[in-house]
């Protein structure tokens, strides 16, 4: 299974970005894909999660309103829009996925990882 993130990059508080992450050689029918963020010195907190058949996600209360997860299926990849970013958000951006559809906020239930892309936002 390969996983593989990009579109990170360095914005102003306010700003937007979006994150694309694509997968591959995943045999499940149907499977959840998640996205994490890692502070420096900081734990890996679940952002968004979304599952693949039907859409349904799962947000962390901190980006509410402001991120969007979605899924485009025909290309396997899913998206992290993320706007009104704030300086808090600055992080290392994980995209990860499991072979089960459950939309688990945890990162100790999901398989496979990316390698992780930058998000730095300035005040």
């Amino acid at each position: 299974v390969q996983v593989v993130e990009s579109g990170g990059g360095s914005v102003q508080a306010g700003g937007s970005l979006r994150l694309s992450c694509t997968t591959s050689g995943i045999t499940s029918a149907d499977y959840a894909i998640g996205w994490f963020r890692q502070a420096p010195g900081k734990e890996r907190e679940g952002v968004a999660a979304i599952r693949r058949s039907d859409g349904r996600t799962y947000y962390a209360g901190f980006v509410k309103g402001r991120f969007t997860i979605s899924s485009d299926n025909a290309k396997n990849t899913v998206y992290l829009q993320m706007n009104s970013l704030k300086p808090e958000d600055t992080a290392v951006y994980y995209c990860a996925t499991r072979n089960s559809a459950w939309r688990s906020p945890h990162s100790y239930e999901y398989a496979y990882w990316g390698q992780g892309t930058q998000v730095t936002v300035s005040s």
